[in-house]
């Protein structure tokens, strides 16, 4: 990607960022103390793969429930239980404002379609980052809910993406890893750089 292409790009996040509404500050407020709890790149634990739940008791259904609260205060759409630092094989999200929380405890994608799409992904751990990913449009999962019970979820579209980006933060693995070399370069130079300018604050 040449210098003017990339100035280009830079641009254009700007001018999204400066059309973005701003947040009512009691919502700003629980967004910060939500992503708090959230870990941060470069966290060693965003690299670790999580491991299988086996014990469904209260503990994890307050940890799912926990985790759903972060989730809709962070103005999130999914969360991995690694992202809070368990190394549980858990992910809960929400797609549509006025849908239950989602979870999905020791998830395995029993298939993928053919059909790939390309679209833009941001993640609560990588703030400000938005990267170009392919991802199959459907998917199958089957899973476990809070419960213990077997359960299948076929999905499509924003659901089946949002699904396969939370299992990969199971296994460790980054939005970073899923886009071009050359969006990864700008990501990590737009972290440095808004790390800068915290850090000058």
């Amino acid at each position: 990607m040449s210098e003017d292409v990339q100035d280009q790009v830079a641009e254009e996040e700007e001018q999204r960022e400066e059309q973005r509404p701003a947040l009512d500050p009691e919502v700003a407020a629980r967004r910060r103390a939500a992503l708090a709890h959230v870990r941060q790149f470069p966290d060693p634990v965003l690299k670790t793969r999580a491991l299988p739940v086996e014990r469904f008791d209260d503990a994890l259904r307050e940890e799912v429930e926990r985790m759903g609260i972060l989730m809709e205060d962070a103005l999130g759409i999914g969360l991995a239980a690694t992202q809070v630092g368990n190394l549980q094989r858990l992910l809960v999200y929400r797609v549509e404002q006025d849908s239950p929380v989602n979870a999905l405890i020791n998830p395995v994608i029993e298939w993928t379609g053919k059909e790939q799409e390309i679209l833009e992904e941001g993640c609560l751990s990588l703030p400000g980052v938005l990267v170009d990913v392919e991802r199959p449009v459907y998917v199958r999962v089957h899973a476990q809910n809070e419960f213990g019970e077997p359960l299948t979820v076929e999905a499509s579209g924003l659901e089946a993406r949002v699904i396969q980006h939370e299992m990969d933060h199971l296994d460790g693995v980054l939005i970073l890893e899923r886009t071009s070399r050359d969006q990864r370069k700008r990501a990590m130079r737009e972290m440095r750089e808004a790390e800068r300018e915290r850090e000058s604050a």
